[in-house]
């Protein structure tokens, strides 16, 4: 059994990653501890670059067509992994989650429909919805004393109208690392069909439960939310290859599909570009070890955010993700207005997070930390984090 080595830093600055050298833009300085943007500074594992380099020894790039099996490549992750058994026919190549989100407003809306979201969740749910010139109603998670969350399913109730036509589920869920129990999502999909509502179950990050945590896919948990459903999925997140866009759409339903499908292959947007195939099979035909010890990495990253926040900073309260590199931090117990907390985050402890509040206005007072990374990087932006605080303190 080969042991990879997640404790290895590898520079990514000068490669144009967003993650480094889009600190500038996003917070307008350079010199911070990159721990924002959800992808991992984890080497792309070797069997993936090997398989892009064999390809890319021919020496022609032309157009190509996807390779046989890659579907059943595809499925037969998901069944071994999440027991869901799906066809060929109901996948679909899309050029990203984000954009396979939108494609599906384009595809099934009227300009009067609206969409449910549960904040605080991923921002282009909510930004997508608008710019599209569709209306959000928010459906915000309950949480409860020990900081964790639950849908409010009376809520609910309460906001959906005629009008609501999705209802965009993250699974599991971003930022608070939610993974969804069968119960809750049968009583969701149970809702969402009887009210003719479709549901886009972004479930990017289904391969990185945590803990022996168990990813149930949306659409496997009864005849209902198959037919009401559209399932995004990718091994990007998995497998750190964010940059080679590898998404993909399942649909069971085949009037949903003809629509969904039909719009994307009528732009012309159906066809991955010549190395997503290449690394997405290579991922997942020799990916399981590296992935299995990917999760132990991360498991003991999050254990040690948990451990010094416990023993030197006891105001930050981290909400243990069930799956994904991403932790929520409660940072309530500061005192500080949010834009006080980002503007200390950033100028103080010289960290780059993701604010809270881009989650919508429930997550005022959290920040996203990403400890997809060497544990040596995360001991040193805890130790930042704690003397900025002593210093505040002390003020």
């Amino acid at each position: 059994m080969k042991s990879y080595n997640f404790d290895k830093i590898t520079e990514r600055r000068g490669t144009n990653a967003i993650k480094t050298d889009g600190m500038k833009e996003a917070f307008g300085r350079a010199d911070l501890v990159p721990l924002w943007i959800a992808d991992m500074d984890f080497d792309t594992p070797d069997f993936v670059v090997d398989a892009l380099r064999e390809r890319l020894e021919h020496p022609v790039l032309g157009y190509t067509a996807l390779p046989e099996g890659y579907w059943e490549c595809v499925g037969e992750w998901i069944f071994s992994h999440h027991q869901w058994h799906t066809e060929s026919e109901w996948f679909c190549f899309i050029p990203g989650i984000v954009k396979g989100i939108g494609m599906v407003i384009n595809a099934l809306l009227g300009p009067n429909d609206k969409i449910i979201i549960q904040p605080p969740v991923y921002p282009p749910f909510r930004n997508l919805t608008e710019k599209n010139g569709h209306q959000v109603v928010c459906n915000p998670l309950k949480m409860a004393a020990d900081g964790s969350y639950e849908m409010d399913f009376d809520n609910l109730e309460r906001v959906v109208d005629s009008q609501c036509k999705l209802l965009i589920l993250s699974n599991p869920h971003n930022p608070a690392g939610i993974v969804w129990g069968r119960s809750t999502l049968a009583r969701l999909a149970e809702f969402c069909h009887a009210k003719g509502i479709t549901v886009i179950s972004d479930e990017i990050h289904c391969d990185m439960a945590l803990w022996g945590n168990k990813h149930t896919p949306f659409a496997s948990i009864s005849d209902k939310a198959a037919e009401c459903s559209i399932t995004f999925g990718a091994p990007s997140k998995t497998f750190n290859i964010a940059g080679i866009v590898s998404s993909y759409a399942i649909i069971p339903n085949p009037t949903l599909r003809e629509r969904v499908y039909g719009w994307i292959e009528a732009n012309e947007l159906a066809l991955p570009n010549i190395l997503s195939p290449i690394a997405t099979m290579a991922a997942f035909r020799e990916g399981e070890e590296w992935r299995q010890q990917m999760l132990r990495y991360v498991e003991g990253n999050v254990e040690f955010v948990e451990e010094y926040c416990r023993e030197h900073i006891p105001q930050i309260r981290p909400l243990r993700p069930g799956a994904s590199f991403l932790v929520w931090l409660d940072c309530r117990g500061l005192g500080m207005s949010h834009e006080g907390l980002v503007d200390f985050f950033i100028n103080k402890a010289h960290l780059a997070l993701n604010s809270g509040a881009s989650f919508g206005r429930e997550g005022e007072g959290f920040m996203r930390l990403n400890v997809g990374t060497a544990r040596s990087v995360i001991a040193g932006a805890m130790e930042q984090l704690r003397a900025a605080i002593e210093d505040y303190n002390n003020q």
